[in-house]
C-alpha cells in the first residue's frame, strides 16, 4: 500500500515529467517558427527563464505554463513571477552584452493535453507583458 509521501512524490515527479514535455514542445514549436533557441532552463539567484529565444532584431524571454486545467492556464504569470523573470533577463542580458541592442520582449507559451495526455499543442503569446524598463 502506498504512503501519503509516496504518492506526493509520484505525482511531484508526474508533474515535473509534464513540465519537461511541455519545455520541450515549445521549443520545437519555436524552432518550427524560426526562432534560435540561445538558453533553457536558465536559473540565477534572482529568478528563472524557462527558454530564451532570438529571431532576427528580437529577444524573447518565454515563460512555459504547462496545465491541465484550461481555465488555469489563461491567467497570466503573478506580479511577483514577472519581477523574478525581469531581474533574470536584466541579468542575462548584462553577461551577454551582444544582444544589449536587440528588442527584448516577455513571452508566455500555454501548453495543455489536447485531445489526449500524450499529445500537448504549445499556444504561443507574444509580447504577453511589459517591463517599463524596455
Amino acid at each position: 500500500m502506498a504512503t501519503p509521501r509516496t504518492d506526493r512524490r509520484a505525482a511531484r515527479h508526474g508533474a515535473l515529467r509534464f513540465g519537461r514535455t511541455a519545455e520541450a514542445a515549445c521549443r520545437w514549436r519555436l524552432r518550427l517558427c524560426g526562432w534560435q533557441i540561445l538558453a533553457r532552463d536558465w536559473r540565477t539567484p534572482v529568478g528563472e527563464i524557462d527558454i530564451i529565444a532570438r529571431r532576427g532584431p528580437v529577444i524573447a524571454f518565454v515563460e512555459v505554463k504547462a496545465r491541465a486545467d484550461i481555465d488555469a492556464e489563461t491567467a497570466p504569470p503573478a506580479p511577483r513571477q514577472r519581477r523574478r523573470i525581469v531581474r533574470a533577463a536584466e541579468l542575462y542580458l548584462a553577461r551577454n552584452p551582444r544582444f544589449g541592442a536587440l528588442c527584448a520582449r516577455f513571452d508566455v507559451m500555454l501548453v495543455r493535453p489536447w485531445p489526449s495526455p500524450r499529445f500537448l499543442w504549445p499556444v504561443h503569446h507574444p509580447d504577453a507583458w511589459r517591463e517599463s524598463a524596455w
